[in-house]
């Protein structure tokens, strides 16, 4: 199931929390960033904020499975604030541009079921932007990662070179967005109709 959450939202506190602690799980104690965690066991930074919107996708009895955090670029958020270095020219920042930040797979699905996850959420991202007028993403991602969204088969180009951080080789994306990108996902194999809305393409 699809979840989109934002601080207007009463009825998500649930899935809201499953979605921090498994962030947790991966961001901290798998891939061991440095970011804050509360309580021991949620990670939240200074950009989960009323300003912050979330895909969440869940199992049925509300398990997290994949999540992505958006973030205005209009607003303080983390390529402008953090990583404004690995743009050549200036940072995108409009109304119609998101950030997708920590986008989270959770770490205890098998190999088959993360893959289905991650393209049920790229799908979400791109249902989502279209359906809200956003024209563009922007990301700040690890090198190995970045390569992975760069093949996903939108139309998506590096803001910069890469850049040595403690965290690893970072790089800045930006994700452009329209009415083929959902065919150019299901042509590299990536488009997956959400449980809740968007369309369903054939080639």
């Amino acid at each position: 199931m699809l979840h989109l959450i934002d601080h207007n939202s009463q009825s998500e506190g649930a899935i809201l929390r499953a979605m921090f602690e498994a962030r947790k799980r991966v961001f901290v104690d798998l891939l061991r960033w440095n970011v804050p965690v509360v309580g021991g066991s949620w990670e939240m930074d200074r950009f989960d904020n009323e300003d912050a919107r979330y895909l969440v996708l869940s199992d049925e009895r509300g398990h997290h499975l994949a999540s992505a955090r958006l973030l205005r670029t209009d607003r303080p958020h983390i390529l402008d604030t953090l990583f404004s270095g690995l743009c050549e020219g200036p940072v995108p920042s409009d109304a119609a541009t998101l950030e997708i930040t920590r986008f989270c797979i959770d770490r205890n699905l098998a190999s088959a079921e993360r893959r289905r996850a991650r393209n049920q959420l790229v799908t979400a991202l791109v249902e989502h932007a279209l359906a809200h007028g956003i024209a563009r993403f922007t990301a700040v991602a690890e090198m190995r990662w970045a390569r992975q969204i760069l093949a996903f088969g939108w139309s998506c180009v590096p803001l910069g070179p890469p850049v040595r951080h403690e965290s690893g080789l970072l790089g800045a994306l930006l994700i452009e967005i329209d009415a083929d990108t959902p065919f150019r996902l299901l042509k590299a194999g990536i488009y997956s109709a959400p449980a809740r809305g968007g369309r369903r393409l054939s080639a």
